[in-house]
């Protein structure tokens, strides 16, 4: 029943990316902070299913739509993190300082890939999340507003952990006796990375790319 699912989900959602986030901003391990990250994206998932009664075709496709833009955003980024620490042998945040100064092209992928979690436009993660705040106000309901306030201010300690990560790469130095050689990337990882940053700028620049798939709506024209 509705009104039994409905109010479990807004739990879980608001609980999941509150929770999520806040051990998030206090991890020092790389890993780990994308993992407890990963909790606060399910919540953001979530989210559109607690008002899905009252916008069932907006809520699930813009559900489907996070999941597939974080399916690439995701992946990138540990694409990345396993590239670095076949080089450091951390998993430390620490790890990524000074990346920028040996390994630009790395530095730059991580960077977008963060900047796509935070939801920066014109990142295939802004779409993900304007999905899911259309979702929620289209509503029209308390449900969905309290949602929605709750997931903009996920949104920002979010971005405060995104970014602490970004400005080590760019703005710190690499740690003492770091190896800052050229970092020599498998072919097969390079072209993973390529194709989820084609994807998370194609998601963003072009939503239709991935609308086209996840709107429920041309499945069930006609019937």
């Amino acid at each position: 029943r509705e009104d039994v699912y409905e109010p479990m989900i807004f739990a879980l959602a608001a609980v999941s990316m509150t929770v999520g986030n806040l051990i998030a901003l206090r991890q020092t391990n790389i890993v780990r902070m994308l993992a407890y990250s990963g909790v606060a994206q399910a919540g953001y998932m979530l989210a559109p299913l607690a008002v899905a009664s009252d916008v069932p075709d907006s809520a699930l496709a813009a559900t489907v739509s996070y999941l597939v833009i974080y399916a690439a955003m995701n992946l990138g980024v540990f694409g990345v993190i396993m590239t670095v620490a076949r080089r450091t042998r951390s998993g430390e945040l620490e790890s990524m300082n000074g990346l920028f100064s040996y390994a630009p092209g790395l530095a730059l992928l991580m960077t977008l890939f963060v900047a796509s979690l935070a939801g920066i436009p014109p990142l295939g993660g802004w779409f993900a999340k304007f999905g899911i705040f259309k979702a929620l106000i289209e509503a029209d309901s308390g449900w969905g507003y309290s949602l929605a306030v709750i997931a903009a201010l996920n949104t920002v300690i979010a971005a405060a952990y995104y970014f602490r990560l970004t400005s080590r790469m760019w703005f710190d130095d690499p740690v003492e006796d770091a190896d800052t050689s050229s970092i020599a990337i498998p072919a097969s990882l390079m072209a993973g990375l390529a194709i989820c940053i084609v994807g998370v700028l194609a998601f963003g620049v072009y939503p239709e790319s991935v609308t086209h798939f996840t709107d429920v709506g041309i499945y069930t024209a006609g019937r």
